[in-house]
């Protein structure tokens, strides 16, 4: 099989990367590297059936003839971190709605298999969770940039579906609920890198709000594993489906488990949001999925504890400062 991959050189699409190579599977890579990296490819350059292309999504011909080849296509770029949508709406909008518009052309053009990536933001403030995928999406107003990211993903679920149903091309969506582990970087606000790298470094944790704000997170590995379950199935085009753990914990208590698991001596400081992010920010209490329909389709349900993903993710960076001390020692030695 010969795999499509917008962001592929992002957290999610590097991880979805290694694991379909692993496999012995063919993939193609297109990111801008807007959010994406190379470093979290560098190690798959060298595989004979990698190929990728620093590009976007809209160089049409390019995305023509890279579709024409893929026998499935997997989306995943997008505009993603709270921090760049609260900086940059427009970007955010943009990013997200022309470039599934795009993709979803493009595909239909060939009715190729297409998986787009979405997110538990889509519920905005709906309170009453677990999260079905057949639950109101309660956004706030307009005049909230914070809501933008939520409106312009609900946007590209409706264009998905719309395409499905009218013009018969096959989709599925996924809702992604917090997916961390190595590689994440806490550049945009993904608030587990940012703790655990403050947590290492023995500084200031920061809670923004008050911290009783609750989450659920999911390792990349069970991400990519349920994705793998959903592509092949028929029974999923056309459908929208969860995907994340049911362990919920508290941001508060995150930062606490944390400083305990990494033997930190780091202060836990609380952060308003008005000052973390702009006047008047609105967030969601609490965010967790419902994942049956995930397990009635592939019989799979990410499991993974907290305690190992933070585990992984320090190890992650522990092993990334000690690259970087190495590197500094040979550059001063060769001076």
């Amino acid at each position: 099989m010969r795999y499509l991959i917008t962001g592929g050189a992002g957290f999610i699409g590097s991880h979805l990367t290694e694991r379909l190579l692993e496999q012995g599977e063919r993939v193609v890579l297109l990111d801008n590297l807007s959010t994406g990296s190379m470093e979290n490819i560098r190690h798959l350059k060298g595989s004979e059936h990698l190929e990728y292309h620093l590009d976007g999504i809209e160089n049409r011909q390019l995305l023509a003839e890279l579709v024409d080849d893929a026998d499935v296509i997997i989306h995943l770029a997008a505009a993603v971190g709270v921090k760049l949508i609260v900086e940059s709406p427009v970007r955010t909008i943009e990013t997200n709605v022309n470039g599934t518009q795009l993709i979803l052309e493009a595909a239909c053009k060939k009715k190729k298999l297409l998986l787009i990536a979405s997110t538990s933001e889509v519920y905005g403030k709906n309170t009453r969770v677990p999260f079905h995928e057949g639950a109101d999406l309660v956004l706030g107003p307009t005049t909230k940039g914070r809501w933008s990211y939520a409106a312009s993903k609900a946007l590209d679920e409706f264009l998905a579906l719309a395409y499905w149903k009218e013009k018969k091309q096959p989709v599925i969506v996924v809702r992604f609920f917090n997916t961390v582990g190595p590689r994440q970087t806490g550049r945009y606000g993904m608030v587990l890198p940012n703790f655990v790298k403050r947590a290492l470094n023995n500084t200031p944790i920061e809670v923004y709000g008050d911290g009783k704000q609750s989450r659920c997170f999911c390792d990349v590995r069970d991400t990519v594993e349920a994705l793998l379950r959903l592509i092949p199935l028929e029974r999923a085009i056309g459908e929208v489906v969860n995907i994340g753990n049911t362990e919920e914990v508290s941001i508060e208590n995150l930062a606490k488990i944390v400083k305990q698991r990494t033997n930190s001596s780091s202060p836990i400081h609380f952060v308003p949001y008005d000052k973390a992010y702009e006047p008047g920010f609105e967030d969601m209490m609490r965010r967790v999925p419902c994942i049956d329909k995930l397990h009635s389709l592939t019989g799979f349900r990410p499991q993974t504890s907290l305690a190992e993903i933070i585990d992984r993710v320090s190890a992650y960076f522990r092993q990334k400062e000690g690259l970087l001390a190495d590197a500094a020692t040979a550059t001063r030695s060769v001076a």
